[in-house]
């Protein structure tokens, strides 16, 4: 009788996930410190071969409701009811920079960055990604931080780069950037360079408490 039970055992170690208990994992939501979450991030070489933003479809209208993921952002970060006209064009509202801590009420002096620049994104894994997922991550509303709404001069500023390069030039905000960053890649299953694991690594140790939020992208 024992050894029947041990073989099923082995049995079920075996089998491979259900659909239904895929997307469970898929589902749970993980919070750890930030310090733990970089030490998860597998590290790899990077390569930009064969990089080329229209790799990227972004700006889309995923679920149909005459806002593409733009306007989609700006309405859901404004701290005031914004103002949109016909199609779906947001004209004014309250936005919070956090990069640069500055706020601002036209969404003309906005640019909504991606965490994860693209190029980054494609050096970091998803050069070996299906374009039906690059447009998924290029249009990400299901996570707070992957997509946000910044000045354009701070989003031109930091352009490719990561964190080994760059860091958000209100020091008060480099721990939020560093947890933000990290819970994109680790949401996406994103590699990490040395440099790039070393700066996160060196900002964790400065950031106390700070934690990352995060679910695994479908």
């Amino acid at each position: 009788m024992l050894s029947k039970l041990a073989a099923l055992a082995a049995v079920l170690l075996v089998l491979p996930l259900s659909p239904a208990s895929a997307a469970a994992q898929h589902a749970r939501a993980e919070h750890l410190p930030l310090a733990a979450a970089v030490h998860l991030l597998p590290t790899a070489a990077e390569s930009r071969e064969g990089y080329r933003r229209t790799s990227f479809k972004h700006w889309v209208d995923a679920d149909r409701d005459s806002c593409h993921t733009r306007s989609e952002v700006l309405i859901s970060e404004s701290r005031v009811q914004p103002t949109i006209e016909a199609g779906c064009k947001v004209t004014a509202g309250e936005w919070h920079s956090y990069y640069d801590g500055l706020v601002l009420t036209a969404p003309g002096g906005l640019d909504i960055d991606h965490m994860v620049p693209l190029a980054e994104v494609w050096d970091s894994g998803a050069h070996a990604w299906t374009a039906k997922r690059r447009e998924a991550y290029a249009n990400d509303l299901d996570a707070e931080r992957s997509l946000v709404a910044v000045t354009a001069r701070s989003n031109r500023s930091k352009a490719d780069q990561d964190p080994a390069d760059w860091q958000p030039p209100l020091a008060d905000a480099r721990c939020t950037y560093a947890a933000d960053w990290v819970s994109t890649k680790l949401r996406w299953q994103l590699a990490v360079d040395e440099r790039e694991h070393a700066a996160l690594a060196e900002l964790a140790e400065g950031c106390g408490q700070e934690s990352v939020d995060y679910q695994v992208a479908p």
